[in-house]
């Protein structure tokens, strides 16, 4: 008998709960199965959990197949119409051992074949799961799960349930064992990173938690934090933004779209111009800043001057690494019951938007030209900037230490260095 396949779609929260949940399988003596944990975010990530189910059946034909992950919560029937099923766990279940007990050899066939509660009356997020998840250079604390607010083309909250947080004592002690153990850098995930302790006692903020975690844990070279909400950033963290050096200077903006209009019909809580206000401010204040943002293409009743607006936010905000979504309806989400855009306006829409994103890549990398980086290697000929650009060399460097570079030259995607 072998070990469970674990096969993950999605974001980096997800990748996050699988390497917690193989201990848990490993601990409860799972054997020969596989595991899909799925991406629910839209309907083409539903269609590839289904293509890589169907795949994993033609392959192993005598394994049991298990499915998870926020597709798993949200439509649970979706898989238990598919013959090569074997069982489904939602969310709150795939991270309770005995969950996993259950799925042992001698007792997989005697419990039940669907296992998802509703996530919406969860209260707690699981602290400490593992230590060290992602490269040996760089791992990813999970400080937050779930979100309150009800944008109006996401299904994630759904699939995760509401806002719950990780208290700061329990993050700062996985941070101080992964330092003691040689971690350079940590970055604090979440599904809406800026809602974090809003369900704490005295609700403290994200920017309370950063500057705790620079304070405490002296040696910790870098802290990044991941996708945050600008209109939800607070006082501590714009002060972190300016004062402390080891917080990254690369942020990542849940932005949507560029169009005061379909904002509105997004549900988001940000206008263009509060976007384009925190971006200047941030670069204000720390002059070295880059920004990646996500953008939704094709939003239902967007217009080409809607969509000019979002493309015209690239500049105005000085977006660098953009993260394109052409829309796609999620069945249950109030925007799928809205006026569609076309296709082929859809899709072209992207395209545009990626080639700005492109474009602006390709002048951030030149900006760089003769300046000197410290860089986190992730192997012995690549690692990044505090920017989070990749720089690759032409001679091994250590690994998983920061490097001192010179940057001597470009590709379409990554600095160069010959110097280390």
């Amino acid at each position: 008998m072998t070990a469970p396949k674990f096969t993950t779609l999605g974001c980096r929260l997800n990748a996050y709960e699988t390497e917690a949940m193989k201990e848990l399988a490993t601990a409860a003596g799972v054997r020969d199965a596989m595991v899909v944990n799925t991406c629910a975010v839209t309907a083409e990530a539903v269609r590839k959990a289904k293509k890589e189910i169907r795949k994993l059946r033609r392959d192993h034909p005598d394994a049991p197949i298990i499915v998870t992950g926020c597709a798993a919560q949200t439509e649970p029937e979706t898989f238990a119409a598919m013959p090569e099923v074997t069982k489904i766990i939602g969310n709150t279940e795939k991270m309770q051992a005995e969950t996993w007990a259950g799925m042992a050899p001698d007792l997989i066939g005697q419990t039940e074949a669907v296992q998802v509660d509703d996530i919406m009356s969860v209260t707690e997020t699981a602290g400490h799961l593992i230590d060290g998840f992602g490269t040996r250079s760089r791992a990813y604390v999970q400080v937050q799960n779930g979100c309150d607010h009800r944008c109006t083309f996401c299904i994630i909250p759904y699939g995760r349930g509401n806002s719950r947080s990780v208290p700061a004592g329990v993050v700062v002690d996985q941070i101080k064992r992964l330092v003691d153990t040689g971690y350079n850098e940590v970055v604090l995930t979440g599904v809406d990173l800026t809602s974090w302790g809003a369900d704490l006692p005295a609700t403290p903020k994200l920017g309370d938690l950063v500057m705790r975690i620079l304070k405490l844990v002296p040696d910790l070279p870098r802290l990044r934090i991941s996708s945050i909400d600008s209109i939800e950033v607070d006082e501590n963290l714009m002060q972190a933004i300016a004062t402390e050096p080891r917080l990254m200077p690369h942020l990542h903006l849940s932005l949507q779209h560029g169009d005061d209009l379909i904002l509105k019909r997004m549900k988001r809580r940000h206008l263009r111009d509060d976007a384009i206000r925190f971006s200047e401010e941030a670069r204000k204040l720390r002059p070295d800043m880059t920004f990646g943002a996500d953008i939704i293409a094709g939003f239902p009743t967007e217009t080409e001057a809607h969509f000019e607006n979002s493309l015209k936010l690239v500049d105005d905000c000085a977006l660098t690494w953009l993260h394109v979504f052409p829309y796609s309806p999620r069945q249950g989400t109030p925007a799928a019951r809205m006026p569609a855009v076309n296709g082929k306006d859809i899709k072209a829409r992207a395209a545009r938007l990626r080639a700005a994103g492109d474009a602006a890549v390709t002048k951030h990398l030149a900006s760089q030209q003769g300046a000197t980086h410290r860089v986190l290697m992730e192997n012995p000929r690549m690692g990044r900037t505090e920017q989070f650009t990749e720089v690759t060399f032409d001679t091994d460097q250590p690994e998983s230490q920061i490097v001192t570079a010179k940057i001597t030259g470009q590709t379409d995607t990554q600095l160069l260095s010959s110097s280390g």
